[in-house]
């Protein structure tokens, strides 16, 4: 049968103006509905950038556990004989998701614009497990196209040239790393069972001192107390506090937000964001309101708890991500569903530090 035949099913003059038409109306017919190519990715000087490593982004439980107990060749030859199996979601993996969505409505808004999210896969792992990744990232229809897998070693000293604004990681001596050099950084933590989330308008949740703010206001509190903490905040409530390891991440919230509120969308901005501080809004709260107002930053919604639990408001808010800088708030925002990420940042982290060496030495041989 002539390649003319198997096409019409009739042998029928395709060039005749007639058959040709129909033949136009039925290919129209056929084209998908959606664009068969991904869209460009955007510069990354004019992008916000994201930084996930491959533990964050997916389950890799097992694999890990593979890689400490039997090393890294054992690790490589298991993820190569399983690359055609895809990773489960793992905690960031919602949060990605809600990017690539803020970034499907500021496309349609601003066609031209490269002010988008751009998420880069951060690993240490080998480029032989670049394959499973890959086809991971197809099967959930992911659009991240750029890789960061240094073999081993620590991809810090990539992060600057990548322009990031975010790093998340589930291991914390990278977090602090990234802290170090000045960009934005989180451990990540995933709850036993995560909350459903909203697929349309991405959520970020804020704790105030030591994530927006400096440990100024916790210096005073860890050494002197509540009560001149209260003093001290009252005493400088028209002082303004210096900034912590997230506000660049706020700010850039912020701008796309802008984006939307200039084509009317306000309202139904895809993008919110949550101050969650355990600060007490009548004696504390102002301070702190001031600073946003005095950096051009708006909150959405502040909610300010007095020193009550967190986690029964973060399960009422249901934010992709949530930052503290304490592990009891985490902790807690975990029981309810919240996935969260401690800023490992300030006085409070010192002092953690401080009680596990004393456990130490007081444990330790005399």
């Amino acid at each position: 049968m002539s390649q003319n035949n198997s096409l019409t099913g009739s042998g029928q003059d395709l060039t005749s103006s007639g058959n040709r038409a129909q033949w136009e109306d039925a290919r129209t017919a056929l084209k998908p509905s959606t664009p068969s190519r991904k869209p460009k990715p955007p510069k990354t000087e004019n992008a916000i950038t994201i930084g996930v490593s491959a533990r964050v982004l997916f389950n890799m439980e097992k694999e890990q556990h593979i890689y400490e107990q039997q090393g890294m060749e054992s690790y490589i030859k298991y993820q190569v004989e399983h690359e055609t199996q895809p990773f489960s979601p793992g905690p960031a993996f919602s949060f990605v998701k809600a990017l690539e969505a803020v970034n499907t409505q500021l496309r349609e808004l601003y066609p031209e614009s490269e002010e988008l999210f751009d998420v880069v896969l951060m690993t240490q792992n080998h480029a032989h497990v670049g394959l499973r990744l890959i086809n991971t990232i197809n099967h959930h229809q992911l659009f991240i196209e750029r890789f960061c897998m240094t073999g081993g070693n620590s991809p810090i000293g990539y992060l600057k040239a990548y322009h990031t604004d975010l790093y998340l990681s589930a291991d914390p001596v990278k977090v602090r790393e990234a802290l170090e050099e000045g960009i934005a950084a989180a451990t990540m933590f995933t709850p036993e069972k995560m909350a459903e989330v909203s697929e349309t308008q991405l959520r970020v949740a804020f704790d105030g001192d030591a994530v927006l703010f400096s440990d100024e206001s916790e210096r005073i509190y860890k050494a002197h107390g509540l009560d001149k903490f209260f003093e001290h905040e009252k005493a400088h409530e028209n002082k303004l506090l210096d900034h912590g390891p997230l506000k660049g991440f706020l700010e850039v919230l912020g701008k796309l937000q802008k984006k939307f509120y200039g084509k009317g969308q306000r309202m139904d901005c895809p993008i919110r964001t949550y101050l969650v501080t355990a600060r007490s809004a009548a004696s504390s709260g102002t301070r702190a309101l001031k600073t946003l107002r005095s950096w051009g930053l708006e909150i959405d919604e502040a909610l300010f708890l007095a020193g009550a639990p967190k986690g029964p408001m973060l399960e009422k808010i249901r934010p992709h991500i949530f930052f503290d800088d304490q592990m009891f708030h985490i902790e807690g925002a975990a029981e309810m569903g919240t996935v969260a990420c401690h800023v490992p940042y300030g006085i409070g982290q010192r002092v953690i530090k401080r009680e596990m060496n004393d456990k130490e030495t007081s444990s330790a041989p005399k």
